[in-house]
């Protein structure tokens, strides 16, 4: 039986091309044809449909961008929905709500399927890579099923227990992420305008105890001032929206991601929203460019937090 893979975005497209090299029969279908063309040089069949992804896979990765995509997908709420699932393992690779993939496990086990919640960390390279780590959250055996098939794609896997635990845990993954890169966006901008060697920058840091993977691959996009994408501005502000209404809900404050959440907000509202989360640096550099001279007296900082209006 053949694998399914549905949504081909910048990460979904690698993931899929990495189970079709790996020999996996794959059926595959996106909303924009045109992506299924790599696909099909590799060996896996492209789905005129949903349905004909359905039919011909008993497992069904959705690697989708949003909530609403993943329901239009499944048809859920409509007799399609059943039909769809029934029989069939569900992997929901995306990042939602906790609740929403909650909600989503309950139905689907409802109408007979089965249902592995399976969120990666990494960005398109280590997707290229087959670099990526999964999390996965559901039952045990189809847990395994999924840690199994995921191996062309991700290099580790980790067990996180029951329903939503993977997607909390990806949260959690996420606020250290987003954090960081904003910090070392923050850092290369100060260097800038005190007129330091951005090059000499990134070597300190490349040499000492904090360099990481991220830190050598974003600091030469910020060096370069080369914002190709591998982790979109604007799915950095819905996943640090995603991860602030999480931790709402825990009743914890969450100060380092409200600012950032802010700033990304604005690197969105600059134009910079399809442009690597690197850009970050421009709404920085766009607030510095706001500060008086020395001596004047700073405008205040907008007060309180900017997530209050979060449902």
């Amino acid at each position: 039986m053949r694998v399914g893979f549905i949504g081909l975005g910048v990460m979904g497209r690698p993931m899929a091309l990495n189970l079709a090299r790996a020999g996996i029969p794959v059926v595959v279908w996106n909303r924009t044809p045109e992506r299924c063309e790599p696909l099909g040089k590799a060996g896996a069949r492209i789905a005129t449909s949903i349905d004909e992804v359905f039919e011909h896979a008993g497992t069904v990765i959705l690697m989708l961008a949003d909530e609403n995509a993943v329901d239009a997908v499944l048809g859920r709420g409509t007799p399609d929905f059943v039909a769809r699932v029934a029989g069939h393992g569900v992997v929901h690779m995306g990042t939602t709500s906790p609740g929403y993939s909650a909600a989503l496990q309950d139905d689907i086990r409802a109408a007979g399927g089965r249902y592995v919640e399976a969120p990666v960390s990494g960005s398109r390279v280590p997707a290229e890579q087959g670099r990526l780590v999964g999390m996965l959250a559901g039952d045990e055996e189809a847990v395994a099923e999924v840690r199994s098939l995921l191996a062309p794609v991700c290099h580790e896997t980790f067990d996180c227990g029951a329903v939503p635990g993977a997607l909390l845990m990806k949260f959690s993954v996420n606020l250290f992420l987003i954090t960081m890169v904003t910090g070392l966006a923050e850092a290369f901008h100060f260097a800038d305008r005190n007129g330091l060697d951005q090059q000499l920058l990134q070597d300190v840091l490349a040499a000492g105890p904090m360099a990481s993977a991220v830190s050598r691959l974003k600091g030469q996009k910020l060096l370069a001032r080369d914002f190709t994408v591998q982790a979109a501005v604007a799915d950095v502000l819905k996943n640090n929206r995603l991860v602030a209404q999480a931790a709402r809900g825990a009743h914890m404050a969450s100060p380092l991601l409200d600012v950032c959440h802010a700033l990304y907000g604005e690197a969105v509202e600059h134009g910079h929203g399809s442009d690597d989360m690197a850009a970050v640096v421009r709404a920085l550099e766009a607030r510095s460019d706001r500060v008086p001279p020395t001596g004047s007296r700073a405008p205040a900082e907008p007060s309180g937090d900017p997530l209050t209006a979060l449902p």
